[in-house]
């Protein structure tokens, strides 16, 4: 079994000479059979303070709370410890950890918002607990936030005066958001910030946080941007860009594009005026029907909706909704299949709630009834403990049956089902019926 691992309180990472590593799925600590993987280039390891490690002890198989333990000559009240995955990878558990009182707050706190996953230490270094969901590397972190970058960012500054710039270079290189950086490469998939407001109030919002939640990692953008600057970047990306080319409107730090759909449909005529180059996709949380039918009719072909349950009680609960719910979402998953778009959806992982058996059968019977064609496994990124108390006594119920299960059962629902983590460029689809013949659904 691979060890626990321990943090001091400087961030130095230690293996237990005698524990065992033990995971977490949903509020349980647990041991588990299945196994980690090395850890992906692009993954970190990282403390979380006050949350006390939670380990094995192999004689017995009990559970063990680590209060404290000596390091050579000073005693440590010990950290867990957790991993970060880059893109392309789904965890599987969660880290196994017991919140304790700090000396300076007296209480722990909550984390901030990364999809923490279980790790230990393997035979040839650390682990993880994850699935690689998508091995497309175009997507590979050695392949972005290159020295080049701020050079390729300045340049862009330089020949536009288009404020959406101004917002995607805070987005590259203060953030480190890939599509943003790929904007600047000119090539895949380049990003549109296309709304600075939200009619939903996400728990852990990444761009808006409410009081007493840890500060937002991303700022949206200060001003909405009007049709003609929206053309303007997706027309300078679709004629420059190479490789897998789209542009996408909406991203999940900023607010929602339906919002602002009136705007987007001028860009998107525009922009299909122009040039027949490249696909043009939306995120959103599909809140608003209608709006994204006029979208697609205007030329979206490509969209992902956003959800973390297919019960309408967790849903509310988690994305606080204002003037909609799931049944508007799963009305634009319909709208969409219906006017010919590929749609994919942008499954919320956790790890002991999305994967619970009620939960499962609910998201297998929404992927096969709407015919979406992709599934998009998204971590979660939000502290554990927010979330599982969030979520107690809501949606579907029963045992966890892992989230690798879960990935199979999607499978098994829709025939042809893509599995992955990034959005699909035109040339990339291939219709459900011809994966199904293949006789292996996509997961790569």
């Amino acid at each position: 079994m691979p060890k626990l691992l321990f943090a001091d309180d400087r961030g130095n990472v230690y293996d237990h000479p005698e524990l065992d590593a033990a995971v977490r799925s949903g509020d349980a600590a647990t041991g588990t059979r299945e196994r980690p993987i090395d850890l992906p280039e692009g993954a970190s390891l990282c403390m979380l303070p006050g949350r006390r490690p939670v380990g094995i002890d192999p004689s017995s198989g009990a559970l063990v709370v680590l209060h404290e333990i000596k390091l050579g000559r000073r005693r440590v009240k010990p950290h867990a410890v957790g991993a970060t995955l880059p893109p392309g990878y789904t965890r599987t558990f969660l880290p196994a950890a017991a919140r304790a009182a700090l000396p300076t707050t007296g209480e722990a706190p909550i984390l901030p918002q990364w999809a923490y996953t279980a790790a230990a230490l393997g035979p040839r270094g650390p682990v993880a607990w994850a699935l690689h969901t998508d091995r497309r590397s175009h997507w590979s972190p050695t392949a972005h936030s290159t020295e080049d970058l701020p050079e390729l960012v300045e340049r862009t500054l330089e020949e536009t005066d288009n404020p959406i710039y101004r917002q995607l270079a805070r987005c590259a290189l203060e953030w480190r958001c890939f599509t943003a950086q790929n904007t600047f490469y000119a090539r895949d998939e380049g990003a549109i910030p296309a709304s600075a407001s939200c009619n939903a109030s996400c728990v852990g919002c990444l761009s808006e946080q409410q009081e007493g939640m840890p500060p937002s990692s991303h700022e949206r953008i200060a001003r909405p941007p009007t049709a003609e600057e929206m053309a303007e970047v997706a027309l300078r990306h679709l004629a420059r860009a190479t490789g897998r080319i789209m542009v996408s409107f909406g991203q999940g730090c900023e607010g929602e594009p339906l919002t602002r759909w009136k705007e987007i449909e001028r860009a998107l005529r525009r922009v299909r005026a122009e040039t027949r180059r490249g696909s043009l996709h939306a995120n959103t949380n599909g809140s608003l029907p209608d709006a994204l039918g006029r979208l697609i009719d205007a030329g979206l072909d490509s969209v992902r909706i956003s959800t973390n349950s297919a019960s309408p009680d967790l849903y509310a609960a988690y994305y606080r909704p204002s003037g909609y719910g799931l049944a508007d979402v799963v009305r634009s998953i319909r709208v969409a299949k219906e006017r010919g778009a590929y749609v994919a959806l942008n499954l919320l992982t956790f790890p002991g709630v999305t994967d619970r058996e009620g939960e499962a059968e609910r998201l297998c019977r929404l992927v096969a009834e709407t015919g979406v064609d992709q599934v998009q496994t998204r971590p979660l990124a939000l502290d554990p403990d927010v979330y599982v108390e969030l979520s107690r006594g809501l949606g579907g119920g029963g045992p966890a049956l892992g989230i690798r299960r879960l990935v199979a059962e999607l499978k098994r629902a829709r025939p042809g089902l893509v599995v992955g983590n990034f959005s699909r460029a035109r040339r990339e689809r291939a219709k459900p019926e011809r994966r199904a013949r293949r006789g292996r659904p996509e997961a790569r």
